[in-house]
């Protein structure tokens, strides 16, 4: 009869250590001799933390971390009036580094960098997952130190950072900080001030062109992180760690510095600190959105006053021209109506005949208006896919000016 050590031999088990393979020899670049930093304990285990302070007079490009101008109108666009209301001090800078850029319940944050105003310093931790089981750690840590926090900064958080670590939280049994805390995605500002100008509206561009930084060849695009750390579980060499690590630190830093000069370019746009006319357009732009209209008014003026493409600068007409008429400035919408129908604006016809006929009362000249606007669009050259736009309006037009002067011709 086999033995029970026969039977577990016939099964492929080996007993004891004399047949297994060699340990395999502890990786001589684990992070904690690449990147200085320090294991801290949570409930949950322990979790490596890098921390870096800085004065908040340090320089990030042509900017400092110290954010002096006032952040109501950033609070006003927002609609989120807690970050206007809010201390500095409390604010947290976040960005995080994770296993996949489509996110979803299989993607990990393995590295999150997060900034405070503390004193007169920026305090700077990064937390680091050596391995997915120390996740728990992670957002224990996280969560200590944001607790002093009522706002937050992040660029594209609100649809990446927040959802990704609010469902990481979830998973983990956990209630995440972040679920009712105002937030402030600067991508969208970003968005609004610049797509007229720059070609793209990526962090690492903005710092680049907003802010006049250059990173250290030592950075690492975006899109390789997930497979250097993939990279590093497999080996546990954490050499290029460093790389990701001073990269995610660039980030936050890049969120307090570009915040601090947003604030201070929409607290005083006017001050000669915006130097391109496409920029002021879009401040105004803002502005008006804002029902801002007299500082709208003015930074359309600013913007016209700069070489514009023509495109643009008819655009940016029309704008301040509704913009002064809102304003019940009809002098000055007036005025920049007839420049543009000089340049064969359709729209500038049309409010020129609407002031003729409902202001003054004027029919023949609010009729001479429609005529005018009805040959522009009558031309041969006049692009067809915009007739269907003006011409139904305007014949409705025409013929009601026809019934108010008696039914007669208009000439």
């Amino acid at each position: 009869m086999a033995s029970l050590s026969d039977k577990l031999k016939s099964l492929g088990v080996r007993i004891g250590a004399r047949d297994l393979p060699p340990p395999r020899p502890r990786n001589p670049y684990p992070i904690e001799r690449v990147v200085p930093g320090r294991f801290q304990e949570t409930p949950h285990g322990e979790v490596y933390l890098v921390e870096k302070r800085y004065p908040l007079e340090h320089r990030h490009g042509c900017a400092t971390l110290r954010i002096a101008a006032p952040l109501g109108v950033i609070a006003e666009w927002a609609r989120e009036p807690r970050l206007a209301d809010a201390e500095l001090d409390t604010f947290a800078f976040l960005d995080t580094e994770t296993t996949g850029l489509a996110g979803g319940t299989g993607t990990y944050a393995f590295l999150v960098g997060v900034g405070r105003c503390d004193g007169q310093e920026f305090h700077l931790a990064q937390f680091f997952m050596r391995d997915p089981i120390e996740e728990p750690a992670l957002l224990a840590a996280l969560t200590e130190f944001l607790q002093p926090c009522q706002a937050l900064v992040t660029f594209n958080g609100k649809g990446f950072d927040v959802p990704l670590l609010n469902a990481r939280y979830i998973t983990n049994g956990e209630q995440s900080p972040l679920a009712s805390i105002a937030h402030l995605d600067l991508l969208p500002l970003a968005r609004r001030l610049w797509r007229p100008r720059l070609p793209s509206r990526a962090l690492g561009y903005l710092e680049e062109h907003i802010l006049g930084l250059i990173r250290a060849q030592e950075d690492v695009p975006g899109w390789v992180i997930p497979g250097l750390y993939f990279g590093y579980l497999r080996s546990g060499d954490a050499r290029a760690m460093k790389s990701v690590l001073y990269h995610n630190a660039m980030d936050v830093l890049s969120l307090a510095a570009l915040l601090g000069h947003v604030a201070g370019l929409l607290d005083d746009p006017l001050n000669g600190a915006v130097v391109h006319g496409l920029d002021l357009v879009a401040m105004g732009k803002m502005f008006e959105n804002l029902g801002r209209l007299e500082k709208a008014a003015q930074l359309y003026e600013r913007g016209l006053s700069h070489d514009l493409q023509e495109d643009t600068r008819w655009k940016t007409v029309r704008w301040l021209s509704f913009v002064q008429k809102r304003r019940g400035n009809l002098a000055a919408a007036i005025a920049l109506w007839r420049e543009a129908a000089r340049s064969g604006q359709i729209y500038a016809h049309v409010e020129l005949a609407k002031f003729y006929e409902h202001k003054r009362r004027d029919y023949a000249e609010a009729a001479q208006w429609t005529h005018a606007a009805l040959a522009l669009v009558n031309a041969p050259n006049f692009p067809r896919h915009e007739c269907g736009q003006w011409l139904a309006d305007l014949e409705h037009r025409l013929a009601r000016l026809h019934r108010k002067l008696g039914g007669g011709k208009c000439s």
